[in-house]
């Protein structure tokens, strides 16, 4: 029976499941006393809810605290082993693919080498697929147990009703690629396990926005440095991070031609890809056979030597020229968003690490408007190289959230919250 809001009561049920397992999963463990103030429910709501989330295994007793003059009052957690997501992380050197339980610790992970940037979909669906069943066998979790499979992808990600999400990933080949359907495809996850696919730049923002450096920020930035460069924009109307193509804007007019073929793209000089490739031009030594993040290294290494010995100066000057692009980037995303924090993440981001770091600031502070620039922070993100895998199991983890801790509905007359809606709605402080 729907009130006169439209709301019915199991719409209700569901909202007050989600506000206590939200809340103890963010600020926990706490006590009934205190989930009442923090959820806004009545103590006999909350009582219930707690009876509730207890018999369904989501939520167990944590120990006691005293309090004033009455009874120890006891605690409540979210019981960590009620839930397991897959984290996939399809980047442009590696597919990382992570188990977590339901309070995100990690149980297992597989790992494949990625041997060329621009590769065959099939080949990333195997190693997807191989991935899975390996962390499950390393588990010993069976897949029925799984909440959902979280992956998150370069490019463009589009939600479609009848081919699931398509993704537009131009500088790695992917033209309107139905990722979803040629997961489901020989799958080793059962039929009723969801499978949620999304931008990586906007796994790892949510990432950092939920458990890293971007906890309590409104709007903030955080921006993904690897192969390519890519942004996740968190503002009051956007909660829930919109990823934003940042490498793809023009910063110089007839420049370098980008991976995507344009021209001047900020990607053409700013990337790890176009770094390494301008210290070569310049007669860099970079190691013969190696990957990306060996040649970074050995980049690294030369410009800002150990063993106090003078730096290469060509490979410093690229630095420096990169460091000058990317903050000239940044300050273009300040002056259009005006966030109050940026992060920067990503395999490149964080292997550049604090050295690279001021410079880029410096850069970003001086093109920027004087306000905005006033306002800002730019830091570095505090989730390490794992912080896409762990966006990603984030979307099945929000999807849960949302049906107030239940999986999924296979009523079709009931369809679920999308799984943005928890993100939009989370409440970590």
């Amino acid at each position: 029976m729907a009130g006169r809001n439209g709301r019915t009561v199991r719409d209700l049920r569901r909202a007050n499941r989600r506000a206590v397992l939200q809340r103890l999963y963010f600020d926990g463990p706490l006590s009934r006393f205190e989930l009442g103030p923090a959820t806004g429910l009545s103590s006999g709501s909350v009582s219930n809810v707690v009876a509730d989330l207890i018999g369904d295994g989501l939520v167990e007793e944590a120990g006691s605290v005293d309090s004033d003059g009455g009874r120890p009052r006891t605690l409540l957690r979210v019981t960590p082993d009620s839930g397991h997501m897959i984290g996939v992380d399809v980047g442009e050197t590696r597919v990382r693919v992570e188990l977590f339980d339901l309070t995100l610790t990690e149980l297992a992970r597989a790992e494949r080498p990625l041997e060329q940037q621009r590769y065959d979909v099939d080949v990333i669906v195997d190693h997807i697929h191989a991935g899975i069943t390996e962390v499950l066998a390393a588990a010993g979790l069976a897949p029925e147990r799984l909440l959902g499979v979280g992956i998150g992808v370069p490019g463009i990600v589009e939600h479609t009703p009848d081919r699931g999400a398509v993704v537009h990933g131009q500088t790695i080949g992917w033209d309107a690629i139905e990722l979803e359907s040629l997961l489901r495809s020989g799958s080793p996850l059962p039929e009723g396990v969801p499978c949620f696919i999304d931008n990586g730049a906007r796994t790892l923002g949510q990432a950092e926005m939920w458990f890293g450096a971007g906890r309590g920020a409104r709007n903030a930035l955080v921006v993904l440095f690897g192969s390519g460069v890519g942004a996740c924009l968190v503002t009051p109307e956007a909660e829930h991070g919109r990823a934003v193509e940042w490498g793809h804007l023009t910063v110089r007019v007839r420049g370098r031609r980008c991976r995507c073929g344009a021209l001047g793209c900020l990607e053409a000089y700013a990337g790890a890809e176009s770094l390494l490739a301008r210290w070569r031009e310049e007669g860099g030594r970079v190691p013969r056979g190696a990957d990306e993040e060996t040649s970074l290294t050995a980049m690294l290494a030369a410009a800002y030597p150990p063993d106090g010995t003078a730096a290469d100066p060509v490979a410093l000057a690229v630095l420096e020229e990169t460091a000058e692009y990317l903050g000239a980037g940044l300050s273009d995303l300040i002056n259009l968003f005006q966030p109050e924090r940026i992060l920067m993440g990503g395999w490149a981001g964080l292997q550049l690490g604090a050295r690279f770091l001021p410079a880029v600031r410096t850069h970003a502070l001086s093109y920027a408007l004087r306000h905005p620039a006033e306002n800002v922070t730019i830091e570095l993100g505090s989730l390490g190289p794992d912080a896409v895998t762990v966006g990603a199991a984030i979307l099945p983890l929000a999807d849960f959230f949302a049906r107030g801790g239940r999986r999924p509905d296979p009523d079709p007359e009931s369809p679920p919250p999308a799984w943005h809606r928890a993100l939009r709605e989370r409440t970590p402080h």
